[in-house]
């Protein structure tokens, strides 16, 4: 196989050996992207963002327009989309009580062209690692599909309930991660928001009972695949990377800067987990000059010298950010020695 210096670059960081260049990979919001098209006069943002990671996912079943504003999910959820166009609020879900579990039916589409064309594009893909994302692994499938607070008020009042709520989403999920693995993708990818950024959402105790043995289910079959496990959870969660090490996390996104010191907790765990950001889309990149955005992106090219590190902002960057600041950004990545663009 030809050389592939961008995936290779990936792999190095992710295994703690100190990469050619430090990598990167990003995306931005629907309103950002018509934005950076005008600025930079031309529709392939790709060209530009130049991503080292190669994403796939493939739905249950296919989403629902409902109408201008609101969509169906194939699970049931009604989302609004009325301010936030690239992911929505839940406004209507179907489960309501313990009863409505029991009814419930799973979307069971097996997609079978879909994972054909995952193969496919797995066995071409130039250069970059090879992602299957499960958005909304676990706890946002649980609370989009029955609402936050009574969720929440579950795990006290109901935890029994809770239990086999999740349980029926890791059975679910699970079959689409077999199937990923045997598109010999490189990586596995959960995204599962458990914290504001005070803390956990529903407390250190009760994420140790509800989540951390169903993500420890979820992630074994990727490990013993000999791939790598991403997590992706906003918030202060600092607290849980232990657990996470222990049950076979290899890569945490998307490392908030406003919440905790990128820098110490990166050297703490390194050698044992990665990390994916740590640029601040909060306060540097909408509100910071050319030269601040420079100043950090080097800071943190720096940090992940020694591996363990792949640059990124802390989340898709939203529409405020100035162009000029992305283009920057972008520079000091792509100056850096040894990069092969």
């Amino acid at each position: 196989m030809a050389q592939r210096p961008k995936r290779a670059a990936v792999i190095d960081a992710l295994k703690f050996r100190p990469p050619v260049y430090v990598p990167w990979s990003w995306h931005m919001t629907e309103r950002l992207a018509a934005r950076m098209k005008t600025h930079l006069g031309t529709d392939d943002l790709e060209a530009f963002t130049e991503p080292h990671f190669r994403t796939f996912h493939v739905p249950p079943a296919p989403w629902v327009a409902l109408d201008a504003t609101h969509d169906r999910d194939p699970y049931g959820v009604v989302w609004d989309r009325t301010v936030d166009r690239d992911i929505g609020t839940p406004c209507e879900w179907p489960i309501h009580s313990p009863a409505d579990l029991a009814r419930y039916r799973w979307p069971n589409d097996p997609r079978d062209e879909e994972f054909a064309a995952i193969r496919a594009a797995v066995a071409e893909e130039p250069d970059a690692l090879t992602v299957y994302a499960v958005h909304f692994s676990l706890f946002e499938r649980a609370w989009t599909m029955r609402g936050m607070e009574d969720l929440l008020v579950d795990m006290i009042e109901r935890p029994a309930f809770v239990e086999r709520f999740l349980d029926a989403i890791v059975e679910h999920n699970l079959e689409s991660i077999r199937r990923a693995l045997g598109c010999d993708v490189d990586s596995v990818y959960f995204g599962d928001d458990y914290g504001t950024q005070r803390g956990l959402f529903m407390g250190l105790e009760r994420w140790r009972r509800f989540f951390r043995p169903r993500l420890a289910r979820m992630f074994a079959p990727v490990r013993q695949a000999g791939k790598f496990v991403a997590l992706h959870s906003c918030g202060l969660v600092e607290e849980i990377f232990d657990d996470l090490v222990e049950i076979g996390l290899n890569l945490f996104n998307p490392f908030q800067p406003e919440v905790m010191d990128v820098f110490t907790v990166k050297k703490r765990y390194h050698g044992r987990l990665a990390f994916h950001g740590g640029m601040s889309i909060q306060k540097v990149l909408p509100f910071g000059t050319v030269a601040d955005v420079r100043r950090e992106t080097q800071r943190l090219v720096d940090l992940g010298r020694d591996g363990g590190y792949v640059f990124a902002p802390s989340h898709q960057v939203p529409g405020d950010v100035p162009p000029e600041n992305l283009v920057a950004m972008m520079q000091v990545l792509r100056d850096q020695p040894g990069y092969p663009g």
